[in-house]
């Protein structure tokens, strides 16, 4: 029978895939570590944008549309 050896590439692979399941659940979903944070200071013509049009009234208020009698 033949014995397999167990490599450092194969034990740090294992380690990684088991901290990644781990990690999964722990946060129920995976946890990226690679994205940029944002600062909230920093200017933001397109946030800014979307804020204004979320809090501003609506011209046209929902009314149901008149049936023809």
């Amino acid at each position: 029978m033949k014995t397999t050896r167990i490599t450092a590439r194969d034990y740090i692979k294992a380690n990684r895939k088991a901290s990644r399941e781990a990690e999964i659940g722990n946060h129920g979903r995976p946890v990226s570590f690679c994205g940029v944070h944002k600062s909230k200071k920093v200017y933001d013509r397109k946030k800014q944008k979307a804020d204004d049009k979320r809090h501003l009234p609506s011209l046209f208020p929902c009314v149901p549309p008149l049936t023809a009698c």
